[in-house]
């Protein structure tokens, strides 16, 4: 029996042939993703489920989704999919992360152009038959400095095309080596620097906890009199009144604004103001980039559901199926070893080596990379899969090794995941013990024996009498309940480190009172996608 896929939202007649094709059963109905219940009605139906942004994947959809295997989003963003429900459900998640690249690269770009000239002001007003043109002067791009907060795969194709328009590129991404900042021909600097250098800037990183507010009020006022502001990536990147507040100052000159922090935009701070250009999030809407996208995610959705091949899958590794029981657990670990270094790393990274011992070293390793890179890069850009994980760490200039061993130690095989920056090496290992349950076994040299939950919390100290009775003292203090409590040192009176595993996320104020206690160098709370 033929596979059924549902297309929920608008794919083009092209995109749906492809699943005729390739011989699957394919029902086109791109208005019922906005039918929450007729959706669920018949979600039952289907082994795939296609959409773009309207489609609702909710934890209650996938409940009655008996049948459902792929879902495959047309384009970057699936913030309208459950994927801790899908995973669960045992749903693969695809997106297609490089068809709107260049679309949205130029759409920057534009908005650039369109704020420097004045353009959709200068329309109007001359539709509606005045001849304003002294209100009108603009500025060149040429030989003015641009700064790209976030050089990615957007981000490096906005670098080379403003090199193009003959301007000074500075860019800040903590990701980003200086061979590959040389490589790309810009000048790699710190965000305080970018903001006061400055002529215009634009921005080009997902929205997460290091991200959110990047443009705060406090950055934007460290910003030249008269910088052009561009967001085409994320909203909540920008504070919105802030920005409005300068432009009204005088500070701000003007600003390009594609996205907002809240969608659909109806209302906001910035309209209305004079040399302000906003669009209703068209980053990827150009119909080359709307083909690319749904044509992509009908060959990968196709693929799996005819063979078995994974392609840009979110939520889960590039893996034959013989190879899925054995290496599970292994892929898991993996992905905790990157998760814990991308965590604990705030420089740019050089390389990633990569050590397989034993058992370890006799499974695909490839895809262990994939998982370790992916967990390093998450923090930085969650939007990043197994698939897609090694493309941005080679566009990032990260140099990645694999080292194979035979089994050297207690275990039957382990992983060592060391990253390589400027400043210095950090090392974590861990392994699978016979319950299939991943453990940190080694941090920074020290043995350990941890147990990798949800939410933890890692500190670092000079091995002394009362350090345990303090950090249980404060945390409780705080309201953080310890599940596991692991620790390890090199030798006594030595350098010593505790791992824990806690119910609840540490809350800043448990940190600061941990710092406060002048004991401990670092204290880190850490999070893992443990189901």
């Amino acid at each position: 029996m033929a596979p059924k896929v549902l297309v929920s939202d608008k794919l083009s007649e092209t995109a749906v042939q492809i699943f005729r094709d390739r011989g699957i059963d394919v029902d086109f109905m791109p208005e019922v993703g906005k039918d929450k219940e007729k959706l669920q009605e018949i979600i039952g139906q289907y082994d795939g489920l296609a959409i773009r942004s309207a489609t609702k994947v909710t934890a209650k959809l996938l409940e009655a989704a008996d049948n459902l295997k792929v879902v495959g989003r047309a384009g970057i963003g699936v913030d309208n999919v459950d994927r801790d429900a899908a995973s669960k459900k045992g749903v693969i998640v695809m997106n297609t992360p490089f068809g709107n690249s260049i679309t949205t690269a130029e759409h920057a770009i534009a908005m650039m152009f369109a704020v420097a000239r004045q353009i959709p002001e200068a329309s109007a007003s001359t539709q509606a038959g005045k001849w304003e043109k002294s209100r009108f002067m603009g500025v060149e791009l040429t030989g003015k400095t641009l700064g790209v907060i976030g050089a990615g795969n957007i981000g490096s194709i906005v670098c080379d095309r403003a090199r193009g328009l003959r301007m000074k590129v500075v860019a800040y991404d903590p990701f980003l080596s200086q061979e590959r900042a040389d490589k790309m021909g810009v000048e790699k600097v710190e965000l305080d620097e970018l903001l006061g250098r400055a002529d215009f800037i634009t921005l080009h990183v997902p929205l997460t906890d290091q991200t959110e507010n990047i443009l705060s009020r406090e950055n934007l006022e460290k910003t030249k009199k008269g910088v052009r502001i561009i967001n085409c990536a994320r909203g909540g990147l920008v504070d919105e009144q802030a920005l409005a507040d300068l432009i009204e100052a005088g500070h701000v000159g003007s600003a390009g604004i594609d996205v907002f922090a809240e969608e659909p935009a109806t209302e906001n701070p910035l309209f209305g103001l004079p040399n302000v250009v906003c669009t209703p999030h068209l980053g990827a809407a150009t119909s080359e980039a709307q083909e690319n996208v749904a044509l992509q995610v009908a060959e990968q959705m196709s693929d799996y559901l005819l063979t078995g091949a994974v392609q840009n899958a979110l939520n889960m590794p590039s893996v034959t199926a013989e190879e899925a029981k054995v290496m599970g657990p292994w892929i898991e670990l993996a992905g905790h070893l990157g998760a814990f270094i991308g965590q604990m790393t705030d420089e740019p990274m050089q390389a990633i080596n990569i050590l397989y011992d034993g058992a370890a070293a006799e499974m695909n390793l490839e895809a262990l990379n994939c998982a370790v890179i992916a967990g390093i890069l998450k923090r930085a850009n969650p939007d990043v899969n197994m698939v897609s994980a090694p493309v941005v760490a080679q566009e990032r200039g990260i140099k990645t090794s694999t080292t194979k061993q035979g089994k050297s130690g207690a275990f039957e095989g382990y992983i060592k995941v060391t990253v390589v920056t400027a400043k210095r090496e950090r090392s974590i290992a861990g392994t699978v013990f016979s319950d299939g349950k991943p453990r940190f076994i080694q941090i920074k040299g020290i043995n350990i024996d941890a147990e990798v939950g949800r939410h933890m919390l890692y500190t670092t100290n000079e091995d002394a009498p009362g350090i345990i009775g303090t950090l249980g003292r404060t945390l409780g203090d705080n309201g953080v309940n310890i599940a596991n409590f692991t620790l390890g040192r090199k030798e006594a009176q030595g350098e010593a480190i505790a791992l824990l595993y806690v119910d609840e996320p540490v809350r800043a104020e448990a940190v600061k009172a941990l710092q406060d206690t002048g004991l401990f160098g670092q204290v880190k709370p850490l999070a893992f996608d443990v189901a």
